[in-house]
């Protein structure tokens, strides 16, 4: 049996090792890690057991995951998210500091209710692209537009998968942090939407084949979806939000029916009110292999968690993160989850993430889990990975992502300070929100 600092080495070693010098997949180089560590920390006649288990460990998010990806592909089906977007143009074109900032809540909508920034760029954000290349963009700060409103959209409220895997690894509970997420997503998302989108525009909008879904433009529905009332576009957005807010505003009188029962709800409501029927069968085979590489993920990270913390690692990097100065807290921070988000921002959040929000104890839990969850999910635009940026790149049209990764420098930087503040001042902002 090795110590736990010689483990938890070699286990983040092999796990980058086969990330990115192998190119396994990330659920599979954490599975492996797993299986590594525990045979080295001497778990070995129980390794099965802690692997089994760990697997199952973030199985309530997996089925919020899953369900919540019916739900988007079901709006996209039934031409919601499409007739949706178009009706914005329509209304907003003319106006670029109105529409700016409702096309990055439009890209981050997937993302909020999936926890997945790569749902969120090929989905909605392929739907916009061809509206803010119509508009004027290059085709790079297009793509940084999407890329940024794809990761704000993966941190938002209601589902930030990487809050949860902090929260889960201290037993804090996914409760009251919308207020913290949304103080620290929203600002950003509308500074980066005005300053990627407003230079370029100046005052001029979209032209009108743009907003009408002429070349270049938003794809035009089919059956007459575009003179279907916006009620039908918002009714199953609003059906998920009331049935999320009635359950936690009125809980002795509203049962909580649970995330995954009420995007299957919305779901069906799409499916009955949208301008396009759709195949059930293919909605859902469709939304669940979207899924799967986001799944596979959770699944390693279990694992990893569950090794990690059986042979002791993640108690001797608490020990070692309590020991350093303040200030090298707050450096390792801002370095070590942005670059180990690279390989997984939800391995970022399990693996460096829990240990930092138990360094910081004392403070308010909430804001600086919420905090911690901004810098984890900057991985998704850390090369060589980078998912959000290679989609974004992929979605415009353009050859290299190294383009879009250039121009979303200053957010990025922005989002990394917003971070480390609402760590740093975590009682004060708890005091400001909560009373």
């Amino acid at each position: 049996m090795f110590s736990p600092a010689v483990v938890v080495m070699v286990m983040v070693v092999l796990f980058a090792v086969a990330a990115l010098a192998a190119r396994a997949p990330i659920g599979l180089a954490l599975a492996l890690a797993a299986a590594a560590g525990g045979l080295l920390g001497g778990l070995a006649p129980d390794l099965l057991r802690h692997l089994l288990e760990g697997s199952l460990g973030y199985l309530d998010t997996m089925l919020i995951i899953a369900a919540a990806m019916i739900f988007v592909k079901a709006t996209e089906l039934s031409w919601g998210l499409p007739s949706l977007a178009s009706g914005l143009v329509a209304r907003f074109g003319r106006k670029p500091v109105l529409l700016l900032p409702l096309l990055a809540l439009v890209v981050m909508l997937p993302g909020m209710i999936t926890g997945s920034s790569t749902a969120s760029v090929l989905t909605t954000g392929a739907l916009v692209a061809p509206v803010l290349v119509g508009m004027g963009m290059e085709r790079s700060r297009a793509g940084a537009f999407i890329a940024m409103a794809a990761i704000y959209g993966m941190l938002a409220p209601p589902v930030n998968i990487p809050a949860m895997l902090i929260g889960g690894g201290v037993d804090l509970p996914y409760v009251g942090l919308e207020g913290p997420l949304l103080l620290g997503t929203l600002p950003l998302a509308l500074v980066t939407a005005w300053y990627l989108g407003l230079p370029i525009m100046g005052g001029k909008g979209s032209s009108p084949a743009v907003a009408a879904g002429g070349p270049g433009g938003l794809p035009s529905p089919a059956g007459g979806a575009e003179r279907a009332g916006a009620w039908r576009h918002w009714l199953p957005w609003l059906v998920v939000a009331l049935l999320m807010a009635t359950g936690r505003l009125w809980p002795g009188i509203v049962p909580d029916l649970g995330l995954p029962l009420v995007f299957l709800i919305g779901a069906g409501v799409a499916w009955l009110v949208g301008a396009r029927r759709f195949s059930w069968s293919a909605c859902a085979r469709e939304a669940v292999a979207a899924a799967i590489p986001v799944l596979a993920i959770l699944v390693g990270v279990g694992m990893f968690i569950q090794v990690f913390t059986a042979t002791g690692g993640r108690g001797w990097v608490v020990v070692g993160l309590l020991a350093m100065p303040a200030l090298a807290q707050y450096g390792a921070m801002a370095v070590g989850l942005p670059l180990f988000g690279a390989v997984s921002a939800y391995g970022a959040a399990s693996v460096l993430g829990v240990p930092f929000l138990l360094a910081f104890l004392g403070n308010n839990d909430l804001v600086t889990t919420a905090g911690l969850s901004l810098l984890a999910g900057l991985g998704d635009l850390m090369p060589p990975t980078a998912l959000a940026g290679i989609f974004a790149a992929q979605v415009v049209g353009e050859p290299s992502y190294w383009g879009v990764l250039r121009l979303t420098l200053v957010p990025a930087l922005l989002t990394l300070l917003a971070g480390l503040a609402m760590v740093a001042w975590a009682g004060p902002i708890g005091r400001l929100l909560f009373g």
